[in-house]
């Protein structure tokens, strides 16, 4: 927005001209300011004529090389959560009188509602963890793991990273023959905080930043590790049943996310969603494991005085 000046009997804009300043009086010298706001008298009410920044209403989501506003100097990260990990499938034992139920996959850590500082002009790299993948069904099988969702600054370097879940695993020596297989679970990711976190401020619109509370949590300033998600390992006795692992869920609060469900004989496993882990298959007869959620990510720049 230009700003004018009367000097001399002339209106003059100072705003948009090449090297033009503004000066206040502070105390007993002019000293030039940055102006964050505005305001001017209309009909006996103040109202604002000018904000340095707005903080934008809606969220982005966009991932890579992002630049950060000049007039910026924090990021409001609604939510944010590394890749879920993939679900292991069942396996049979014929010979060996038991049967196997995959685990659950992981979930990866989180972020919500966290404020951090960032530099105006500088460039974001941004980046969502990918889905970790299921297995087929089997003996000695190891579930995909998911990507970290992160944030690294040109000028701010590493601001978080949230590891994506660890992938669970089954081992046997004998096949169908057994000796019945060993079941590992899934390991939640970890939540790696990096840059400043911001914990008070209000925006120059006015904005107190601990009210933020939209994110999956429900509170302002929250983070976390992941969580791994059900091994219920073998049943007992040839051709028994057993229902494969729930994924772990995703995020904390009343907005968590939950996992994929397990496999049941004959049926199948569902995929995790928005970081959560997949579901294990089942036996008998034997089921596939599902995929886990991709990492994603939520977030605005604000300016805080």
């Amino acid at each position: 927005m230009p700003i004018y000046v009367k000097d001399g009997g002339t209106w003059r804009e100072i705003s948009s001209n090449a090297g033009s300043q503004l000066y206040v009086r502070d105390a007993t010298s002019f000293t030039n300011k940055t102006i964050t706001n505005a305001y001017i008298k209309d009909g006996g009410s103040w109202r604002t004529a000018f904000t340095l920044f707005d903080t934008p209403t809606s969220f982005s989501t966009a991932t890579g090389a992002v630049g950060v506003p000049a007039n910026a100097n924090a990021i409001h990260v609604q939510f944010a959560v590394g890749g879920g990990s993939g679900g292991v499938g069942g396996g049979e034992y014929d010979k060996a009188g038991a049967e196997s139920a995959g685990a659950g996959g992981a979930s990866g850590g989180y972020i919500s509602d966290k404020v951090f500082s960032v530099t105006g002009g500088e460039t974001l790299t941004i980046s969502a963890g990918t889905a970790g993948s299921g297995t087929s069904t089997g003996y000695t099988l190891t579930a995909g793991s998911g990507g970290a969702t992160s944030i690294t600054g040109s000028a701010s370097t590493a601001i978080f990273s949230l590891a994506g879940g660890v992938g669970g695993s089954s081992t046997t020596t004998g096949g169908d023959q057994g000796p019945p297989r060993s079941n590992f679970p899934s390991t939640g990711g970890a939540a790696t905080i990096s840059g400043t976190v911001l914990t008070s401020g209000t925006t120059v619109d006015g904005l107190n930043i601990t009210t933020f509370t939209s994110g999956p949590v429900g509170t302002f300033n929250s983070d976390g590790s992941g969580n791994a998600g059900t091994n219920p390992g073998n049943c007992v006795g040839d051709n028994c049943q057993i229902t494969g692992g729930v994924g772990g869920q995703s995020y904390a609060g009343p907005g968590a996310v939950s996992g994929g469900s397990g496999g049941p004989a004959g049926g199948s496993s569902s995929a995790g969603s928005r970081g959560s882990g997949g579901g294990g298959g089942g036996s008998q007869p034997s089921v596939a494991g599902s995929a886990g959620g991709a990492g994603e990510i939520s977030y605005r720049f604000l300016r805080i005085v």
